[in-house]
């Protein structure tokens, strides 16, 4: 497959604080990759160095083929980016809005542009509506529109779905797996695990840190993280005894059951072995993504520190 973006070693530091440590990725064309990690880990401004709109310290790169320092112009001129806060004129319709984007980049054609993405995004029946009066999930999908109405190669979305509700976030997926079946590149970052599942592939990011690439499936694997499955009255309060062993990495409730994951399986056995007993029943069980990233996060130092 084509290789839309190649980087090598990128570095970035603000205020003496390195917020991207030699970063190295290849995303090829057409694929949703990810990007995971906890708030301040160099997410987003690893996206924008890989898109040209920010400029590294050091390292080198590719995107769409053009040069992200040198040709950083042309990079953008091919990216749609789509913010985490909604950023359109509230007090503009929804039309308005796309054909405002469209007369600031220049387009041709744009009222048949404008037609096309609010038919798209089913927007036709709310095109006179005020963008500030759109719910959530509304205001995400006009959003979308604006970001790909000059048909970008590269999509860039910064935790495009927070704070809307579940049927709206699937539908926005729908959208940007179609959008991808197309050929689009598409970069998101997102907190959601269920999210970082339906990307083709993922990266964690920690404190400016590569930690795991690869589709969820091989960041399971390659972890190495054994897991446990507990369940029965009263069973997440086992958790802070169960974390006082250090065989123990992470002890996290699940509604009414219990997850106690660790890197050594023989001794995790034995840190449970003690409650192996009525009422609580336990079996091995594959860990989740989220057993994973805090299996992750405890061998990383926050930077802010």
């Amino acid at each position: 497959m084509t290789v839309a973006i190649q980087a090598e070693g990128l570095n970035k530091s603000f205020g003496g604080r390195r917020v991207v440590k030699d970063f190295s990725i290849q995303v090829e064309q057409g694929r949703i990759t990810g990007f995971l990690g906890p708030n301040g880990s160099g997410k987003t401004t690893t996206l924008r160095m890989l898109c040209g709109l920010l400029t590294p310290d050091s390292g080198t790169g590719t995107a769409l083929g053009f040069d992200i320092i040198a040709d950083n112009w042309e990079i953008k001129r091919r990216t749609g980016y789509m913010t985490q806060r909604f950023s359109l004129y509230e007090d503009l319709t929804v039309e308005e809005n796309l054909q405002f984007a469209a007369r600031i980049r220049g387009l041709d054609k744009r009222t048949e542009r404008v037609n096309e993405a609010l038919d798209q995004l089913g927007l036709s029946e709310r095109r006179r509506q005020l963008s500030g009066t759109l719910s959530g999930g509304w205001k995400q999908r006009l959003a979308l529109a604006v970001a790909t109405l000059h048909e970008p190669q590269l999509l860039l979305l910064d935790e495009p779905t927070a704070g809307v509700d579940p049927q709206a976030r699937r539908a926005f997926w729908d959208e940007i797996h179609g959008l991808a079946a197309r050929g689009l590149t598409v970069l998101v970052s997102t907190h959601y695990m269920d999210e970082a599942e339906r990307c083709h592939d993922i990266a964690y990011i920690a404190y400016g840190e590569l930690l795991a690439r690869g589709t969820a499936g091989q960041v399971i694997d390659q972890a190495r993280l054994f897991t446990w499955r507990g369940e029965g009255p009263g069973i997440d309060r086992l958790a802070p005894k169960l974390l006082e062993n250090p065989a123990v990495e992470m002890a996290a409730p699940f509604g009414l059951a219990l997850h106690v994951s660790g890197s050594d399986e023989a001794a995790l056995g034995r840190a449970i072995e003690p409650y192996e007993k009525s009422p609580f029943r336990w079996q091995r069980t594959e860990p989740t993504l989220e057993d994973v990233f805090i299996h992750l996060m405890r061998g990383v130092e926050d930077n802010f520190q």
